[in-house]
């Protein structure tokens, strides 16, 4: 905000006036406000890479650059929610998704919480947010395809979304694990893109390729495969696009290692109450690459 000091021009009186208002009234300075993100940075050959200083990180906010202020380790827990196809498409596939989501969760699950939604036929909680692996691993166990019925990603996708709203999750994750089987949602993509933005979730896909033969480009179809594309890229998350199960293993365990390894970078924006449309984040060296979540006003991570 700019005070504005009406000046009495050739008046000894109102110069002195003016002079005393200047000392007497501190100058109002747009303010900074600090924002965070967590940001993955990995090299040329996927390998997370550490011991980066703020130097070494670029933020721009709608092509303007921003002063950044600390960067450290992301600490804060993550509530990570695995999305797991059951439709009949995962049935060739299944062994390896149990076998890579049991490392998996043996990796993650000190000091977070994870959840396991499967979205086969319908949008199914298979076991809430919990860090007890054994009750991790009983639920893995439980995982089948159901034959004659269909993926329902995207609403999964709705319903998980609105639960990290209420909770107020701080460093929320989604991990769909993923066929291209046929698509059967009737949550519009937009509404599921929106919801990203708001709750500051990253989103991981990795999707398996089983039969491109049985794949149906319908409107459920495209909308799908536009929020893996572009839901991945706008929530700072990765989309692994599979040839065969045999990679889906290697895949979650680079996952679980990105994950593990994050930074949370500080930055400074001026105090606006417009936000900015994009935020970019890069960092200085050869090869490297960075993807940021915007972490949500009022959470902290």
């Amino acid at each position: 905000m700019t005070r504005t000091i009406r000046s009495a021009i050739g008046s000894h009186v109102g110069g002195l006036a003016l002079l005393m208002a200047m000392f007497a009234t501190p100058a109002v300075c747009a303010q900074s406000l600090e924002r965070e993100l967590v940001v993955s940075v990995v090299d040329s050959e996927d390998r997370p890479v550490g011991d980066l200083g703020p130097e070494r990180f670029v933020v721009r906010e709608d092509g303007r650059q921003r002063e950044v202020l600390r960067v450290s380790r992301a600490a804060t827990p993550m509530q990570i929610v695995v999305l797991v196809d059951t439709s009949q498409a995962a049935t060739r596939p299944m062994v390896e998704m149990r076998e890579a989501l049991d490392r998996f969760v043996t990796a993650m699950h000190r000091g977070n919480e994870i959840a396991i939604v499967t979205f086969g036929d319908r949008p199914t909680i298979l076991v809430d947010y919990t860090s007890s692996l054994e009750t991790l691993r009983s639920a893995i166990r439980r995982l089948f395809a159901m034959p004659g019925s269909g993926a329902y990603l995207l609403d999964a996708m709705d319903l998980v979304l609105r639960g990290i709203e209420r909770r107020e999750s701080r460093r929320p994750v989604i991990l769909a694990l993923t066929t291209e089987g046929i698509e059967y949602s009737t949550t519009y993509y937009r509404a599921v893109l929106d919801k990203l933005e708001s709750t500051g979730a990253a989103f991981h896909a990795l999707v398996v390729e089983t039969d491109r033969t049985a794949v149906v480009q319908d409107e459920a179809g495209r909308d799908r495969a536009f929020v893996v594309a572009e839901g991945t890229k706008l929530s700072g998350g990765r989309r692994d696009e599979l040839l065969t199960s045999q990679a889906i293993d290697d895949t979650m365990a680079r996952i679980a290692t990105d994950l593990s390894q994050q930074y949370l970078v500080v930055y400074a924006r001026p105090d606006s109450l417009i936000p900015p449309k994009r935020i970019e984040v890069a960092v200085t060296g050869a090869g490297l690459e960075a993807r940021a979540t915007p972490v949500r006003a009022g959470t902290g991570s």
